[in-house]
């Protein structure tokens, strides 16, 4: 794995769950917990986009896949562990904020590099421009 994408896919995938757990924590004291999720999601996303967009810029498909991927195993390792194990919730942890968070993981990275791809020319927009002829 190249040093970019080292930093991109487990340095940025953990920084932004740890950001995440943060918010959780401090959203604890202030929320039912069945609202911690749903409070969080938009800070995240917005967090997310920016750094795909400032912080992760490569122009290839692939490139973004395996962020995306490598981003959705460290929240759902690091949820288990640092949330489901550690925490116990007494209503369970995985509801629909969790399965949409876990999308959005995935999903975001490959929507910012579609669209990267796209714009900068990569390996991706060759393909749709082959399929086209």
């Amino acid at each position: 794995m190249a040093v970019p994408l080292l930093k991109d896919a487990l340095g940025w995938g953990f920084v932004l769950w740890l950001i995440g757990y943060a918010l959780g924590i401090m959203f604890f004291v202030m929320l039912p917990p069945g609202l911690i999720g749903w409070a969080i999601m938009p800070i995240g996303v917005a967090l997310t986009i920016w750094v795909l967009v400032n912080k992760v810029q490569r122009s290839t498909l692939d490139y973004y896949l395996a962020v995306g991927a490598a981003w959705t195993a460290i929240a759902i390792v690091f949820d288990y562990f640092f949330i489901v194990q550690a925490f116990a919730p007494a209503d369970g942890y995985y509801k629909l904020d969790v399965y949409l968070y876990y999308g959005l993981t995935f999903t975001l990275p490959l929507a910012v590099g579609w669209r990267s791809a796209k714009a900068g020319g990569g390996r991706f927009d060759r393909l749709l421009r082959a399929r086209e002829h």
